[in-house]
């Protein structure tokens, strides 16, 4: 079913919950990056201009001790929005009660209150689903309508957003709505010839990712970490190289379905030590038993990039080295490249560390979709449905 929009809602004068993803890195209480906040601000901007009145909520961070409650407030957050908004965010610091309440029932039309991190609440956070119907009923109350745009918790049944959404009339943000268009879109209806890139640590990260792209890209890239399992499935040795024991017969069962759909690296950048300062060898085939795999070689990004000439959607997820270390970087960074001066195609990066990576790089313009949501990214790769997605009204 499609679902409701922002924009299906009527807005004017309505009190309108929405629930923003503004889980950002912090250090010392100083935000380290914004890009979550801002990517927000379209579907706030759009609320106050619909003279919607506004009540953000988000988490932030792990919640686990009282400790934890004076490093993850929320405060900091409402006065970078303030900023950026160009207009007065009144923090409450409550996450229920009489004083938020009062001042929920205070708002004018195309204001904006912010209230304290969902986690605060034990039944938000701290339970394997966190999904507490009482809570959910207790938030949907403070408002009379419910925009959902935090993508990167629609994988999670919480309070705050399946709670709320299950209780008032509810619609998608435009963040929302452009991961279901974007990601959805590639999986359900891709432009072809439809590339996937996978990367990271290990297969076992993607074994639902990599067995659903198999069935809807034309070719499946393997990158990182994760190659060292198939390479090992394929008879190889890979010396210290990074290796799931438990997932080679797995390994060996996806490499006899995908035939050549599947590509593997044909060359890997090794290193006796996990060190950027190591010195570096180029291994094709066997490794020795003294190096480590970490990151693809030369004849692999060549690889890729003959593969992905003509692409006209390409989808891509975790890097292809330890990118953190410059050394190691090379392959994410070329991959960066080439899908930045694709021409004609969708990109789209699955959020995770290959977001983190193409933002560092300064690429983040040049894709057409960079996914705000790791966990929720593959879940939704994987053509699962997406719990926070599916609660929202339907159309």
């Amino acid at each position: 079913m499609v679902k409701k929009s922002v924009k299906d809602l009527d807005l004017n004068n309505k009190k309108v919950l929405v629930r923003a993803d503004f889980n950002v890195p912090m250090e010392n209480g100083k935000i380290t990056n914004d890009n979550r906040i801002q990517a927000a601000l379209p579907t706030l901007e759009y609320i106050i201009e619909q003279g919607g009145k506004v009540i953000v909520f988000s988490h932030l961070g792990r919640i686990k001790t009282e400790e934890d409650k004076a490093t993850n407030s929320l405060r900091p957050i409402a006065e970078r929005l303030e900023e950026l908004l160009g207009k007065e965010v009144k923090f409450v610091p409550e996450t229920r009660g009489e004083v938020l309440e009062n001042a929920i029932d205070s708002l004018d039309t195309g204001d904006v209150l912010m209230f304290e991190n969902t986690r605060f609440e034990d039944l938000e956070g701290n339970k394997e689903s966190g999904n507490d119907a009482e809570l959910g009923k207790y938030w949907a109350s403070l408002g009379d309508v419910f925009v959902n745009d935090a993508f990167g918790t629609a994988h999670r049944s919480h309070a705050s957003n399946v709670g709320i959404a299950s209780n008032i009339e509810s619609a998608t943000g435009f963040l929302v709505q452009k991961e279901i268009d974007f990601i959805g879109g590639a999986v359900d209806n891709p432009e072809r010839p439809f590339i996937a890139i996978l990367g990271g640590a290990k297969v076992s990260d993607k074994i639902g990712v990599i067995e659903n792209l198999l069935e809807v890209a034309d070719k499946v890239l393997i990158g990182g970490g994760m190659a060292y399992t198939f390479f090992k499935a394929q008879g190889k040795e890979v010396g210290k190289s990074l290796l799931e024991e438990d997932k080679i017969d797995l390994a060996k069962s996806i490499l006899e379905k995908a035939g050549d759909k599947l590509v593997l690296p044909l060359d890997t950048v090794a290193a006796k030590e996990f060190d950027n300062d190591a010195e570096t060898v180029i291994i094709e085939g066997d490794f020795p038993e003294d190096l480590e795999g970490l990151d693809i070689g030369p004849k692999t990004i060549a690889l890729f990039k003959k593969e992905l000439e003509g692409a006209k959607t390409v989808v891509w997820n975790g890097p292809m080295g330890v990118f953190e270390m410059p050394t190691f970087a090379v392959g994410t960074e070329e991959l960066s490249k080439l899908l930045a001066n694709l021409d004609d195609a969708t990109t789209i990066v699955g959020g995770g560390d290959s977001a983190t990576a193409v933002q560092e790089l300064g690429y983040e313009d040049d894709f057409s979709h960079i996914s705000t949501g790791g966990g929720a990214s593959l879940e939704y790769l994987e053509g699962k449905e997406l719990p926070g997605i599916a609660s929202i009204s339907d159309k």
